[in-house]
Parts: C-alpha cells; structure tokens; sequence
C-alpha cells in the first residue's frame, strides 16, 4: 500500500536514517616528511566535512549492423575531498603544505630525495556511526596522497566565523573495513570477503 505511513515506517527509514553529521576521520602522514603527532590527531577534530568514496564502473558500447551494445569496463576511483577548520597555530594547513611541499617543491620543481616514489602515500580511514554510537559503516582510502590544498577566504566582511579550506585527494582504491552492524532490516550490505580476485598473474 504504498499511502500508507505505518508500511513506510516498517520498511523505508527503519532505524530513522543515517545522519551526514556523525562521522570521523583518521589521518596517518608518511615517514620522511616530519610531520609531529600532535598535527595528525588534530586533524580529526578539525576535519569538518568528508565523504563516503565515490567509484564508478566504465562501460564500453560495441557496434553491430548499426546498433550498440554497452559491456562493463574497468572501475574508476574520483578524487576525494575533505573541508577543514583552521586553528590560529595553522598545525593543519602547514601539515599539508609540507606534504605537498614534499612531493614536488614550492621553488625548485623536484621531490624531497627523502620520499620515494611510493612513501609519499598513505591511508586514510573514514567512518560512519549510528545515533546510538556504533561504527555502521568505515572505509580505507588507500594510496592517497594531496593533490590541491585550497585557499582560505579572507574577508573584512566575515564576523563570526571560522576559517575553513579544502583538500583534496587522489588514491588509488579504497577497502570495506566495517560493513555490519546489529541493524540488519536492510538485509545484506557486506561484499568486501569478495573485493580480491586473483588475475591471471596469480596474487599481488
């Protein structure tokens, strides 16, 4: 019946709808850089805005006596962004200057001899809790590493705010780390048991 509000009740937003708001993220810097502890816990309580990954699945369109088919082609990672609140001692905003700054210099155009090809990337882990506290839902972004770190606003006109930038990432796949919970009215949500198939050069 679908005008009736104690069927939506039973079978649409069960547990009352996940909140956009409840979420953390867990930053780790490569070695090399010397970037100070303090810095990287900082930025979970300052991170204000994230995401939940994007992907999308390429599709490639085969033609036959003028008509097409489309057959799936290869997965896609987009970039991935954060939004972060700037405190007056700039521990966060320098942390990813000095990443970046490691990757390729502001001046001379080459990367810090002390970062190899690979180190300059790292993890990043995002998670999702229930209202009651749970980690329903958490993801590793994997092989992720700066690639824009955007300005900060300034305004004479600004009163009662707070300097805030963005940064964004790119990486390489992401991974399921919690897919389950007690809430289970949706049925199954885990995939991430079948996320490794070995190729036909058998394991990585």
């Amino acid at each position: 019946m679908p005008f009736n509000i104690s069927s939506f009740k039973s079978n649409g937003l069960v547990y009352g709808g996940a909140r956009p708001s409840l979420f953390q993220v867990f930053l780790s810097v490569p070695v090399g850089i010397g970037i100070d502890n303090v810095s990287v816990n900082k930025f979970r309580f300052v991170c204000r805005t994230a995401e939940l990954p994007a992907f999308s699945t390429g599709s490639l369109e085969i033609p036959y006596f003028g008509r097409k088919i489309k057959v799936a082609g290869d997965r896609n990672f987009g970039d991935w962004s954060v939004n972060i609140m700037n405190d007056e001692d700039f521990s966060v905003r320098a942390l990813f200057e000095a990443w970046s700054n490691a990757i390729n210099r502001l001046v001379s155009n080459v990367r810090d001899p002390n970062v190899s090809t690979e180190n300059y990337k790292t993890d990043l882990e995002v998670q999702q809790f229930s209202k009651d506290g749970q980690i329903i839902r958490s993801y590793m972004i994997v092989g992720a590493f700066p690639t824009e770190i955007g300005a900060i606003a300034l305004d004479w006109d600004s009163q009662n705010s707070i300097e805030a930038f963005g940064v964004t990432f790119a990486y390489d796949y992401y991974e399921p780390l919690v897919e389950t919970s007690d809430k289970k009215a949706g049925g199954v949500n885990t995939y991430g048991g079948s996320i490794d198939v070995d190729g036909p050069l058998g394991p990585g």
